[in-house]
C-alpha cells in the first residue's frame, strides 16, 4: 500500500505520521505546481507524477535523468457531476492524446524514463469494466515509453449513496483486472481505492436546531453545515439522511435539510423524506467517511464537526 499526495504538505503530514516509510511509497502528483513543488518532489526521491507538458517546455533541466510517471488523458470521463469528471477536454487533469508526439520528443530529447503511465475517469464510477478499460489504453501507449513498468489506473470506486442502489461489483473489476494481467504479465497494476474504503465508514451526526416553514417547502435546520461536509454544496453530492430520534418512525415531511453558514447553498440535502422532526432531534448524514473533516473549514468563524474514532 502507497500514498497518493497532491500537495508537499500532504508529502510532509505522510513523513510525519509514518517517519520510516519508503520513499517509493508516496506518488506524488502535483497539479498545476509551481516549479520547486517538483523539485521538491525529486529531491525527495518519491514517485512523481507529471500530467502536464508544460513543466517539461519550461524547465526540462529539473526533469533529464530522472523517473517519471506520466498522467495521460484518455478524452473520456466519467462521474455523478461534472466537476469528478476529471478526464476530457472539460478537465483539467492530465496530458491530452494531442500531446503525444511533444511529450515523445521532450522525453527523448533530456532522456526521461518513463516508468509509469496513468489515468483516472473520474469519481463515484460503479461501472466495473472502467479499470481494465483505462488498462488497455495504458498499455496501448507502452509502445512509445518502452521502460513502463507501472500503469496507474486510478480511483473513482463508486460506493451506493441512495437507498436500495446497486453496488459496484467489485469481484467482476478483480476478474476483468486479472484477465489483463493474464495477458500483460510484465506490469504492476496501481490503483487508488481512497473513498471506496472509507467513505461507509463514517457518519456526520447533527442535531436540529430550527425548523421554518415558507409556503408549501419545509426547512429543517442543523448544526452543522457546508463548513463541516461541503460536498453537497460542492458538487451536488447525495448523502442519505436519517432521523436518530425518530427511528423506524412513518416519514410523514418533505425537507430541505440546511445548516447555519450564510450561503443559499448551505444545503445537506433537498426534499428529504422524514418522520415528523423536532427541535434537538439527532441527524445522521451517512458516507460521510472520506472528503469530510479533510474539506472542512471554518467558514463563517464556525468550527466543523468535531471528528471521532471508534475502534471494536
Amino acid at each position: 500500500m502507497g500514498f497518493e499526495c497532491v500537495s508537499p504538505q500532504e508529502v510532509a503530514h505522510v513523513r510525519e505520521i509514518l517517519p520510516s516509510i519508503e520513499k517509493e511509497r508516496i506518488l506524488f502528483t502535483p497539479n498545476f505546481a509551481p516549479r520547486h513543488e517538483y523539485e521538491e518532489g525529486i529531491a525527495l526521491g518519491c514517485n512523481l507524477t507529471l500530467d502536464a507538458i508544460f513543466p517539461l517546455r519550461m524547465w526540462p533541466e529539473i526533469f533529464a535523468n530522472q523517473k517519471l510517471i506520466i498522467r495521460i488523458d484518455t478524452g473520456k470521463g466519467k462521474g455523478h457531476h461534472k466537476y469528478v469528471v476529471t478526464a476530457g477536454s472539460q478537465s483539467k487533469f492530465g496530458i491530452p492524446p494531442q500531446d503525444l508526439e511533444e511529450l515523445c520528443t521532450l522525453v527523448d530529447k533530456h532522456n526521461i524514463h518513463v516508468v509509469g503511465l496513468h489515468a483516472h475517469a473520474g469519481s463515484g464510477i460503479r461501472d466495473a469494466q472502467n479499470w481494465a478499460e483505462k488498462a488497455e489504453y495504458l498499455q496501448s501507449l507502452r509502445v512509445h515509453f518502452p521502460e513502463v513498468e507501472i500503469l496507474n489506473l486510478g480511483g473513482g470506486f463508486g460506493v451506493p449513496e441512495r437507498p436500495g442502489e446497486d453496488r459496484l461489483k467489485i469481484d467482476e473489476v478483480n476478474v476483468s483486472l486479472q484477465a489483463f494481467r493474464a495477458m500483460v504479465p510484465d506490469v504492476s497494476l496501481w490503483i487508488e481505492p481512497g473513498r471506496y474504503l472509507v467513505a461507509e465508514a463514517g457518519v456526520l451526526v447533527s442535531k436540529v436546531t430550527q425548523l421554518k416553514s415558507k409556503g408549501e417547502r419545509v426547512y429543517v435546520g442543523t448544526d452543522v453545515g457546508m463548513n463541516t461536509l461541503i460536498r453537497p454544496a460542492l458538487y451536488g453530492a447525495y448523502h442519505h439522511i436519517e432521523n436518530l430520534s425518530k427511528w423506524g418512525k412513518k416519514r410523514s415531511i418533505v425537507a430541505d435539510v440546511v445548516g447555519p453558514i450564510c450561503e443559499s447553498g448551505d444545503v445537506l440535502g433537498r426534499g428529504r423524506a422524514l418522520p415528523e422532526t423536532q427541535n434537538g432531534d439527532l441527524l445522521a448524514v451517512g458516507t460521510a467517511g472520506a472528503y469530510g473533516r479533510s474539506m472542512s473549514s471554518q467558514y463563517n468563524l464556525r468550527a466543523p464537526a468535531q471528528e471521532l474514532w471508534f475502534e471494536e
